[in-house]
């Protein structure tokens, strides 16, 4: 990971108690210096976004990628499925009908 780069004035940089907020609620500990400077890349961020919202987008479909997506879809059939045995024969821990997995939502 980069280390983030001092902070300049050429952009507008957003006040630092939004970008405090921001981090708080992506749980992040940033120092004074990293509010900073994180102000001043989310407020050229926003900048850009002024230029784009100036674009003529008239006459241009609105979509959600860039690259065409289509669903593929199947026939819902009925089929054997695999053996209960065979399936949890390489698990490491089975009580002889389930998995056991380690609790991890505590």
């Amino acid at each position: 990971m980069t280390q983030p780069q001092q902070a300049t004035e050429t952009s507008p940089a957003l006040p630092l108690s939004d970008v405090a907020r921001i981090a708080r609620l992506a749980r992040l500990k940033l120092t004074e210096n990293e509010l900073a400077i994180y102000a001043n890349q989310l407020g050229k961020i926003l900048e850009f976004m002024t230029v784009l919202r100036e674009v003529d987008t008239t006459g241009i479909e609105p979509m959600i990628s860039a690259v065409p997506c289509e669903n593929v879809f199947r026939d819902d059939l009925i089929v054997e499925s695999l053996p209960r045995k065979l399936a949890l024969a390489n698990a490491p821990k089975t009580d002889g009908k389930s998995f056991l997995v380690p609790n991890i939502l505590g």
